[in-house]
C-alpha cells in the first residue's frame, strides 16, 4: 500500500510539473520580456555597425518604430536626439545625426539608443568605429598681440568663452533645418578643418572650422534654416553669428565686416546674414565657417553630403518653443 501511495503521489506531482511547464512556455511566448525580468542585456552593436573619420557626420537610422514617441541616443557621453523622417516608398522611421569630434580617439564605441512609446521603452545598441583622419599642419605668422594676449586681453577672451558657452547650452527642441545644406560663400578654402596650427612658432589648438577666402563685403548666407542664437564681436573670431538649427546643431560664421541679423531672428537657407570681413584675428578677408553638432566639432563640408534631398519631415511652425538647457554644457572654443 505504501508503494502504491508513493507511485500515485509521484504521478500527481509529475502531472502538476507538466502543467506548470506548459503554462510557463505559453506565457513566455506571449510575454517574453515581462516574464523574465533578468534576461541578459542586448549585446553591444547588436543592432548595427557604423564607421566614420574624425570630423565626419554619420546618419543613424532606426526603422520600424512608427509608433515611437521619442528616440534618443548616447555616444561618448553626448546626447544624440533623433527626428521622425518619411521617405517615399519606405517605412517611416527615425534619424539621428551623430557628429564625430575632430579629437575623438580612434576606436570602437557604443551608440546606445532608447526608443520610447508612451511609458514603454526599449534599448538598441550600435557600434561606431571612429577612424583617424590625417590633418594638415599650417604655419602662420601673425602680429604678436594677436597670438600672445596680455592680462586684459586674456580676461576678455575668458569672458567671451563663457558667453558662448551659456548661449549654446540652450538647445531648440525642434528640428529647424530641412533638406539640403549650402555653402555660405563662394571662395577658396584657405584654412582646412582640423589642421594643426603653428602660430609664430607656437603650437595652437586645431582649426575647428573651414576658412573660405572671399572679397571684403561679399555676402554670407545661412547654410540652412534656424534661429540666431547669438551675435558677437570677439577678440579672436571678430564679428560673428551663431545659428541654432535645432536639436543641438549649430553653425558659426566669423570675421564678418557686418552682421545683418540680431539675436532671436529666424533665418532661412540662403538668407544673407552678414558680409565677409577681416575682424578679430585674421590676416585678410575671409569667412570662418564652423559647426557644432551635439557637442562635437565637425567638418562643415560634411553637411553638403548629407542624404536628405528626397526626405520629408513633419513641418514645424514659426514659433520656436523655449529652449531646454543642457545639464552639463561643454565649452565651445572659438579661437582659431
Amino acid at each position: 500500500m505504501i508503494m502504491t501511495a508513493l507511485k500515485q503521489t509521484r504521478s500527481r506531482i509529475s502531472r502538476l510539473d507538466r502543467t506548470l511547464i506548459t503554462a510557463v512556455l505559453l506565457l513566455s511566448s506571449v510575454f517574453p520580456v515581462e516574464l523574465f525580468s533578468n534576461t541578459a542585456p542586448t549585446p553591444k552593436g547588436f543592432d548595427g555597425q557604423y564607421s566614420g573619420k574624425q570630423g565626419q557626420v554619420l546618419v543613424i537610422k532606426v526603422k520600424g518604430e512608427e509608433q515611437a514617441t521619442e528616440v534618443k541616443g548616447t555616444f561618448l557621453k553626448r546626447t544624440i536626439p533623433f527626428f521622425r523622417e518619411f521617405r517615399p516608398g519606405e517605412p517611416a522611421g527615425f534619424v539621428g545625426l551623430l557628429g564625430i569630434d575632430m579629437q575623438d580617439e580612434p576606436g570602437t564605441y557604443e551608440l546606445a539608443v532608447e526608443v520610447k512609446q508612451g511609458e514603454q521603452a526599449k534599448q538598441l545598441s550600435f557600434n561606431v568605429l571612429v577612424a583617424k583622419e590625417k590633418f594638415a599642419v599650417e604655419h602662420l605668422t601673425l602680429p604678436k598681440e594677436k597670438v600672445d594676449l596680455d592680462e586684459k586681453g586674456a580676461a576678455r577672451w575668458k569672458a567671451e568663452q563663457e558667453q558662448v558657452k551659456q548661449a549654446l547650452a540652450e538647445n531648440s527642441r525642434l528640428k529647424l533645418w530641412h533638406s539640403n545644406f549650402m555653402e555660405p560663400v563662394n571662395g577658396k578654402r584657405t584654412g582646412i578643418f582640423g589642421s594643426v596650427r603653428i602660430m609664430n612658432g607656437q603650437p595652437r589648438n586645431p582649426h575647428n572650422g573651414e576658412d573660405i577666402g572671399a572679397p571684403l563685403g561679399a555676402d554670407v548666407a545661412a547654410t540652412n534654416d534656424g534661429i540666431v542664437r547669438i551675435t558677437v564681436d570677439h577678440i579672436f573670431s571678430g564679428k560673428g553669428v551663431f545659428v541654432d538649427h535645432g536639436l543641438g546643431f549649430y553653425t558659426m560664421y566669423f570675421h564678418l565686416s557686418e552682421v545683418l541679423v540680431k539675436d532671436g531672428d529666424l533665418v532661412t537657407a540662403g538668407q544673407i546674414i552678414g558680409k565677409v570681413g577681416a575682424t578679430g584675428r585674421a590676416t585678410g578677408p575671409h569667412l570662418h565657417w564652423g559647426v557644432k553638432l551635439n557637442g562635437a566639432r565637425v567638418n562643415p563640408y560634411s553637411l553638403l553630403d548629407l542624404p536628405f534631398k528626397n526626405s520629408v519631415t513633419p513641418p514645424t511652425t514659426a514659433t520656436i518653443p523655449a529652449p531646454e538647457t543642457t545639464p552639463t554644457p561643454q565649452a565651445v572654443p572659438v579661437k582659431e
